[in-house]
């Protein structure tokens, strides 16, 4: 169970950052598209306004999906900010049970919003939603790695509080225990 778990951590963070690239080249091709049609206005003939339908629609879409899809990959490397100051001096019984309350709450709280997201996505589905740039997308396409991010995110939460549970330290601070204690590389 934790290789599939811990898979499906990467391949959330994996496809997170292929959407980032993505952007990157969607808006690279039209910056590229706009340096033509300068050129050619300036060389005196009429610019052939070159343009990528949609691509800062695309753009955003891809941003919103690669947010939410890094999240959990995020939080179990420790790259998410926590304020950790108190914790880290409190005595470890309290320590675990701060631990415990914060993913309890984490948890259910991104479970609330993941079960909305997905019934955002059903209603999109359903009522043919479709978004409003020059090339008309359905809603739920890009509507789904959010709320796939969220349920992702939910399962680490739920994971991490086992861990605690079963006296373990939670990822996020087992893969930032380095940095805080300066042993790492």
């Amino acid at each position: 169970m934790r290789a599939v778990l811990d898979g499906l951590y990467r391949v959330s963070g994996a496809l997170a950052a292929v959407l980032l690239a993505a952007i990157g080249v969607i808006v690279l091709l039209q910056v590229g598209a706009n340096l033509i049609d300068k050129m050619v206005g300036w060389a005196g003939g009429t610019p052939p306004g070159l343009l990528i339908p949609s691509y800062s629609e695309f753009a955003g879409f891809f941003l919103a999906a690669s947010s939410f899809l890094a999240l959990a990959y995020t939080l179990r490397m420790g790259g998410q900010i926590r304020v950790s100051l108190i914790i880290h001096n409190l005595p470890p019984r309290a320590r675990r049970f701060i631990e415990l309350w914060c993913t309890a709450v984490a948890g259910s709280m991104t479970g609330y919003f993941a079960w909305y997201a997905t019934r955002l996505v059903l209603d999109s589905l359903r009522f043919n939603d479709l978004s409003p740039g020059i090339v008309p997308v359905p809603l739920w396409i890009p509507q789904t790695p959010v709320a796939v991010g969220l349920a992702v995110l939910t399962i680490a939460l739920a994971d991490d509080f086992v861990r605690v549970l079963r006296g373990k330290l939670p990822t996020y601070e087992e893969n930032t225990a380095g940095i805080l204690t300066g042993d790492a590389d």
